[in-house]
């Protein structure tokens, strides 16, 4: 029988820190959040974390990465990198088009784990999914982002990475602007996909970019 999860008493939409801590140490201090960012984009990798955090060197402010501001989750993603064991997973484009965009996220969410320095003893996911291969007992936390520090950690984690990877991206290609949206669908984006067509970084089974490409089929 798996553990009973202490999050599942609790509903709020902001983490509880002694709630969370007690729950940790039912784990040795080895409770793992794991999120991911760009699922939504039409180009570029979806990013993976998984985090344990340090619950006596907590970075003050930790919280869902889109509530925080560009300055302020940069800052926090120092100071979880300083203080936690961090893992970091990503898949391609041509993987989210081989696997879709779910079965790349869940494979790449247990890549994160499987990446972590130590080995967790319960990992939390957010979202409605546990993903399949995981060797750990695991829990799934809807908006869990918003309710789990881990997870609010891990999601800063994947958020930041993804935005690096973006910009640099961006020198590549700067005809997309992808250092402003990160690949999203905004209307910039779509300009520049008429104007140009796909780059290999693009996700040819999103029909934005298929459509964008001639392939209407």
């Amino acid at each position: 029988m798996k553990a009973p999860s202490l999050f599942d008493l609790h509903f709020d939409d902001s983490p509880n820190v002694a709630l969370e801590r007690q729950h940790a140490k039912q784990f040795a201090g080895l409770l793992a959040g794991v999120d991911e960012a760009g699922r939504g984009p039409w180009a570029g990798p979806v990013v993976t974390a998984a985090v344990i955090l340090n619950y006596d060197a907590l970075p003050d402010g930790l919280n869902d990465s889109k509530k925080l501001s560009e300055a302020k989750r940069e800052d926090l993603y120092r100071q979880i990198m300083l203080s936690a064991c961090v893992g970091i997973a990503s898949a391609s484009p041509d993987t989210i088009d081989e696997k879709n965009i779910r079965g790349a996220t869940l494979d790449a969410m247990v890549r994160a784990v499987n990446a972590l320095p130590q080995t967790p003893r319960r990992v939390i996911f957010d979202g409605r999914d546990v993903p399949p291969g995981l060797r750990q007992d695991g829990q799934h936390l809807i908006k869990g982002d918003g309710r789990c520090l881990a997870v609010a950690a891990a999601s800063i984690v994947a958020k930041v990475t993804r935005d690096q990877m973006m910009v640099q991206l961006c020198a590549e290609y700067p005809e997309y602007g992808f250092a402003k949206h990160k690949g999203y669908g905004v209307s910039a984006h779509a300009s520049a996909l008429t104007r140009h067509g796909p780059t290999r970084h693009h996700r040819m089974s999103f029909r934005p970019v298929r459509i964008a490409a001639g392939d209407l089929d």
